[in-house]
């Protein structure tokens, strides 16, 4: 185990003493590297070797002082000697190693002067050997110390990854598969983590495998499985004859070890693996990062995308930092120079226990223990001050990994969160003896985080943790959109919203607030969950929100409104999501964490309630509305054929029937749904209504399609639409305006600015991918594509993955469309309207997909919706709105003005 700092530091002392004044590189290198060595408490023979023979680059061999495999290689030379000269000439050694025997540092000296290189991170230090004392952190490596601050997408943590998904690839191909395989490679997992970070002494794992198996890799499996034994039995059990080489592990329990697993089975390639997996610094990787993807790793085709398969450590601190963290650290600075209030914080966080019941890996469990440790140490800081002396620093420690609790339905990221909990605590021990200088270390593993392996929406959660017990519930449940479930989890769903309407309209995720509201009955616990921000727009809203609300008295207590949650992984597909925290307790105070940029950084407002859109107003709930709040013309969804494609032609089969038939031309209408309003797409349907059976009979072509859709209509499962096979030449459902209209996309790409609707002839058909408002004027078509329009569109509207699915019931009815604009008001809406629709004109071979792209968009047509903007608002209110949270906020007390005399009337009619 390694030496405490403080005795590191009298060593240091001493070393310089002795060795002020040597000059020769031949009488005393060895000595001196012996002795240099002996600082850290580390036994050369134990580790490295002299005068290791290689092959350098170009030709000829060389001898290298001293080489430590895999992490440090040391060049001496005489007193004056160029050390620039000696750095060259020891990485010429490096043609001749393998790759896991690598240095990741190297020192050269001249007796009185050091120059450390940092191959990984590319940095060099320089200092005279009077000032060893001064710079001996730098060398904290040879002892197992090491800080590091975890990047988000570290490359050493994808690195690691992808060489144990070699290794898991292998052992999988000769049939060392399912549950075997997933704890196998845990452990090895551990024990890379282990002889890195001082758990078991520097490098024994690797020096293990290295002298002690075939090359062949043949008696691997049988030594590893007679270390994984050793690690679980105590050394007083042991057998008193067994070998030093396998003694020297340390005994860990934690029952990591316990359980016997059948006989693997390795060759040469895959005894490499683990040797080029030893050869990584496992202290520099992140067990927050690296969990999920090593989890990852394990599919050959998601490893090809490796940083896309974690949840940032930015995104977790989103969370945790407004539901505990920023709590505690504002009662940490007050209970500064207090030692009374100091030892009560200490005993607080010391009894905190935390729930995720999604916990995958354990990332959002793994940065909470991290934080919870960081702030003890602080606390142990400011108590020394004031007197609080100790002498032995693990008396002092109190918050511990069993303070957390996790459920995770696939068994194998379980195991990997219940050993990333193991190993986060021993990062964090370490840098208590950083702190403090004395050597801190948990072994054997006698306490751990609770993870259970289950399905967390049929498990009673008191069974994992009793409520009582419980201070947080944390996570992010799974992104499952409603559409996109499978028939599990649609089920799981409707036993949890027992007679709850439209229960197929919600997403995954909601069956976790659902059940954490339940739990969260009669206590204190507050909650966050992250989620795709669907949860809170559109149907959603008023289904998941009503019952969380009126049934369950939940309150939102801090949200972050929508965000991107994504990395630079190449090809990682961005969601957009919310954090919203809640409790059935009101918090005294609330935040909104308001994005302007969804990729930048979020403002705090204060808010005096939030409301379930995420909004700071009353907890209102869109509901669906089968007439507008506003007097506007209504909105009808557009013709659904049910056809099988056969009453639709494209530009081919329509000129072909013509040709053939020129008669046909009566009876063929431009069709058009939102992909084809969207991209100037041209097609055509038979519209035969009204039309007379006599004429449709000289065709052939017609009755062959008609016959066909009769014959899809027989054949469907659905028997709303097997009854419209007695009427085969007609739309199942038809919904056109006798009269011009305006038409409006169903679906919208999220990037555009606006959603972009046009003006279309009663004789052009609308698909039922489309709304349609008959007799809809410039003004009522300048209000739905001004920013006040979007800005409730944001808000309210559902999502297709992430683009808007513009509804008629819950977005264009409930819409608050400005009361009484003045005459003059009203004309600047129309002239600027007119406007949009003439610069519209300046483009005829762009789509509207093509003019409303915010990359593409024309700069006439940006002025023109500047312009409109302004004259829309100007209906509204004489004030400007400076942003959109200040738009929605606007159109919610409006909303609320229009919708409390119908919700009398409507009360009215009950009675």
């Amino acid at each position: 185990m390694p030496l405490s700092w403080n005795e590191i530091k009298s060593r240091a002392i001493t070393f310089v003493n002795e060795w002020k004044g040597e000059t020769s590189e031949k009488a005393e290198a060895q000595t001196f590297q012996n002795e240099f060595l002996n600082i850290f408490g580390i036994t050369r023979r134990r580790v490295a070797s002299f005068e290791k023979k290689v092959k350098k680059a170009g030709s000829g061999t060389g001898f290298i002082d001293l080489f430590w495999k895999g992490l440090l290689l040391i060049e001496m030379k005489s007193t004056g000697k160029d050390l620039g000269a000696a750095f060259k000439q020891a990485t010429d050694y490096f043609h001749g190693l393998k790759e896991h025997e690598l240095p990741k540092y190297v020192i050269v000296s001249d007796f009185q002067k050091f120059r450390l290189y940092d191959l990984d991170e590319g940095s060099e230090h320089n200092f005279p050997l009077s000032e060893l004392l001064q710079n001996i952190h730098l060398f904290g490596f040879v002892a197992g110390y090491q800080k590091r601050k975890f990047a988000d997408e570290d490359p050493v943590n994808i690195k690691a990854a992808y060489r144990m998904g070699k290794l898991h690839d292998r052992l999988e191909e000769v049939g060392y598969t399912g549950h075997a395989l997933e704890v196998y490679l845990v452990r090895i997992l551990f024990c890379l983590f282990a002889e890195d970070t001082s758990i078991f002494e520097r490098g024994i794992f690797q020096e293990y495998i290295d002298l002690h198996t075939k090359e062949d890799g043949s008696d691997l499996a049988m030594h590893l499985s007679q270390l994984f034994h050793l690690l679980n039995t105590p050394k007083e059990k042991r057998l008193s004859n067994l070998s030093e080489n396998l003694n020297q592990f340390p005994y860990v329990n934690g029952q990591l070890f316990e359980e016997r697993l059948p006989p693997a089975a390795f060759d040469t390639e895959m005894r490499e693996t683990i040797l080029e997996c030893c050869a990584l610094d496992w202290s520099q990787i992140s067990p927050a990062i690296f969990g999920s993807m090593f989890q990852a790793a394990m599919n050959p085709e998601e490893r090809r995308n490796l940083g896309a398969h974690y949840t940032s450590e930015k995104n977790i601190q989103k969370l945790i930092s407004p539901l505990f963290l920023d709590g505690l650290k504002q009662e940490f600075e007050k209970a500064k120079g207090s030692t009374k209030k100091l030892k009560t914080l200490h005993q607080k966080i010391a009894n905190l226990k935390f729930l995720d019941p999604a916990c995958g890996c354990g990332n959002f469990l793994i940065i909470t223990y991290r934080e919870l440790r960081t702030l003890e140490i602080l606390i142990l800081r400011e108590l020394n001050k004031t007197g609080q002396g100790f002498l032995n620093v693990g008396d002092i420690i109190q918050v511990d990994i069993d303070q957390f609790y996790g459920i995770e339905y696939d068994e194998f990221p379980a195991r990997i969160a219940e050993v990333a909990m193991w190993l986060i605590d021993h990062q964090m021990n370490l840098r208590v003896s950083e702190e403090f200088g004395q050597y801190f270390v948990r072994l054997p593993l006698e306490k751990s985080a609770t993870i259970v392996n289950g399905n967390a929406l049929r498990i009673d959660w008191e069974s994992v943790v009793p409520k009582n017990e419980l201070d947080f519930i944390l996570g992010n449940p799974p992104f499952v959109g409603s559409r996109m479930m499978d028939k599990n989890q649609k089920a799981e769903l409707k036993e949890l919203f027992v007679g709850v309407k439209q229960v197929g309209f919600l997403d995954y995720v909601s069956a976790w607030y659902l059940k954490t509201a339940i739990y969260l009955q009669d206590t204190k616990i507050k909650a966050a969950f992250v989620s795709t921000n669907s949860i809170v727009q559109g149907e959603q809203v008023g289904i998941l929100w009503h019952l969380l609300i009126h049934d369950y008295t939940i309150k939102i207590n801090f949200a972050h409104r929508t965000f991107r949650w994504d990395n630079e992984a190449k090809g990682n597909a961005a969601v957009f999501c919310v954090i919203v925290g809640f409790g059935v307790n009101e918090s005294s105070e609330k935040y909104i964490f308001d994005y302007e940029d969804i990729k930048g950084e979020p403002q705090a407002i204060k808010a005096q309630n939030i409301n379930p859109y995420l909004i700071d107003a009353p907890n209102l709930i869109i509901k669906t509305r089968l007439s507008p709040i506003s007097a506007i013309p209504n909105i009808t969804f557009g013709n659904m054929p049910r056809d099988g494609g056969n009453l639709i032609l494209n530009d081919k089969e329509k000129a072909e029937i013509i040709r053939l038939y020129p008669s046909a031309k009566e009876f063929i209408r431009s069709y058009i749904g939102a992909k084809e309003l969207l991209h100037n797409i041209s097609r055509w349907c038979l519209w035969l209504v009204d039309a007379n059976p006599k004429e449709i009979r000289k065709i052939p072509p017609i009755i062959d399609r008609i016959n066909l859709t009769r014959k899809f209509r027989q054949n469907s499962k659905a028997a709303s639409t097997r009854k419209f096979a007695d009427i085969p030449a007609l739309f199942c459902q038809r919904t056109q305006p006798d009269d011009d209209y305006l038409m409006i996309p169903s679906v919208s790409s999220e990037r555009r600015k606006y959603i972009p609707i046009g003006f279309f002839k009663k004789s052009t058909i609308v698909s039922n991918l489309c709304f349609a408002i008959p007799n809809a004027t410039l003004y009522i078509f300048g209000v739905l594509m001004s920013k006040m329009h979007m800005t409730w569109v944001n808000y309210t509207c559902g999502r297709l993955k992430s683009d808007f699915r513009y509804s008629k019931n819950i977005v264009y009815n409930n819409f608050p469309f400005p009361k009484d604009p003045s005459d003059k008001n009203k004309k600047k809406v129309e002239t600027a309207a007119q406007k949009v629709l003439d610069a519209r004109a300046n483009y005829p071979g762009s789509s509207l997909a093509d003019l409303y792209d915010p990359l593409t968009m024309p700069p006439d047509l940006v002025k023109a919706h500047q312009q409109l903007d302004k004259a829309v608002d100007l209906c509204y209110r004489p004030q400007p709105f400076t942003n959109e949270r200040n738009r929605i906020e606007f159109l919610f007390e409006l909303y609320e003005a229009y919708t409390a005399p119908l919700l009398k009337l409507e009360k009215k009619k009950r009675k």
